[in-house]
């Protein structure tokens, strides 16, 4: 049994050229693309996704940091892959992400140094916390005609 989960590489992936090695992490994971856009978010897209943080003191830097550049939107099937993607991210703060996940690997900013630069954190990529997050978030952000389901990967055959 497959699921479906949800990506953002947010405008600090792409301002630093880093979507080809993020993307490539997330594939040779066996991990299928099944909805893929580069947009520009909008702020009112950007505080319903973050919706859940209103009233924190780094939702409006949140938001903020979201529409500051193009981003990257994925929706990614597989097996677990929630449980998947989240692990390949690593934690949310880079300090503590270990070696080897995408943030732990490049990003290395703590919660004290944002909080003294941004007001939030610069980490490279949003991943949905669970398959109802996910469900909410793609719903958000993605039209069923952005789907592209109906293809299997060389490596799906043989399961």
């Amino acid at each position: 049994m497959t699921e479906t989960t949800f990506i953002i590489l947010k405008p600090d992936a792409l301002r630093r050229g880093l979507t080809g090695q993020i993307i490539s992490r997330l594939e040779n994971a066996g991990l299928r693309i099944v909805a893929m856009k580069q947009i520009q978010a909008d702020t009112s897209t950007a505080e319903e996704h973050y919706r859940e943080h209103q009233g924190r003191k780094f939702y409006k830097p949140l938001v903020e940091l979201l529409c500051s550049g193009p981003i990257i939107l994925m929706a990614l099937d597989g097996a677990h892959t929630v449980e998947i993607v989240r692990k390949l991210v690593g934690a949310t703060e880079p300090l503590k992400a270990a070696p080897g996940t995408i943030r732990g690997d490049f990003t290395h900013i703590s919660y004290d140094r944002a909080a003294e630069r941004l007001g939030v954190i610069s980490n490279l990529i949003h991943a949905s916390d669970s398959h109802k997050s996910a469900e909410r978030e793609m719903s958000l952000w993605f039209d069923k005609k952005d789907y592209c389901k109906d293809y299997l990967r060389c490596d799906d055959m043989y399961f």
